[in-house]
């Protein structure tokens, strides 16, 4: 049998290093994209069963370059890369909200576009990494809350789609994980609020004021990435991926509520936490 392979994006920290980690741990041969010499050096370093790959999902030629990196037989995909543009929505520029959707969106559909022939040829998979903001959408995340629905209504499509040529298309949605980016909240909440207009700084303060009450505590809950990682490796080795897999007791909380409170009821919790 021949060893698998797949790519993963944004391989460099956090989840998309647990998870090309732990499938190189379990003998797949993994093509990690990183943005950097200094990460691609660390990847490879970590495992010889890991190979860096330059790879930012929202540079076209990037993308296309991997035509003569990747190998022809390719198993799986990844699209882990993302990043999570915050604050509230009123105080979003237009260069936010398009940065925010060609990252967690545009990149990874022109990026499983440009791998689908190899997909095709093994009948392999494709596992979007999205997050529980893909089903509930939460204050000071609006436009994140956007592109992770969006990457869900993406891949009930191609899920689809892609089922006459035998690719599997797969979601796990994350609650909240033990990440680089979740050390450094509070520092980012000091940052979007002072680069504020003095008006919108007043109007929001008690929104910023809450928020880091609300950091505070969900933070001591925060999973570690490689519980993830393990979700992953499961939605690409068992016989039929799940369409969707939570990860994370918060994750399944927080949709059970979505489910038995009505909108009104949901949007009274929310308002709570923002408020302080």
């Amino acid at each position: 049998m021949s060893t698998r392979t797949v790519l993963v994006t944004g391989a460099s920290r956090g989840i998309g290093r647990a998870t090309a980690l732990h499938l190189a741990g379990h003998g797949w041969q993994v093509y990690g994209g990183v943005r950097s010499d200094v990460a691609a050096k660390e990847l490879a370093e970590a495992s010889d069963r890991i190979t860096p790959v330059e790879l930012d999902v929202t540079v076209p030629e990037h993308v296309e370059a991997l035509g003569a990196v990747l190998p022809d037989r390719l198993d799986a995909l990844v699209n882990n890369a993302g990043v999570a543009v915050a604050g509230p929505v009123e105080t979003l520029s237009r260069t936010d909200m398009l940065h925010q959707l060609d990252v967690n969106l545009v990149g990874p559909l022109a990026l499983t576009r440009a791998v689908l022939p190899r997909l095709r040829r093994t009948r392999g998979r494709v596992v979007f990494i999205s997050s529980i903001n893909g089903r509930v959408s939460f204050p000071f995340t609006g436009l994140y809350n956007a592109s992770k629905y969006a990457v869900e209504a993406v891949a009930d499509c191609l899920r689809v789609e892609l089922r006459p040529f035998g690719v599997q298309v797969a979601l796990v949605e994350p609650g909240v994980v033990d990440t680089e980016p979740w050390h450094h909240m509070d520092e980012l909440l000091d940052e979007l609020e002072a680069g504020l207009d003095p008006e919108l700084r007043q109007l929001y303060a008690p929104h910023f004021a809450g928020e880091r009450q609300l950091v505070a505590r969900i933070r001591r809950n925060a999973k570690p990435a490689g519980h993830v990682a393990a979700a992953v490796e499961r939605q690409l080795t068992r016989r039929r991926p799940r369409p969707r897999t939570l990860v994370g007791g918060d994750a399944r909380v927080i949709l059970a509520m979505k489910a038995l409170l009505p909108a009104r009821a949901l949007d009274a919790v929310w308002a709570r936490g923002v408020r302080g």
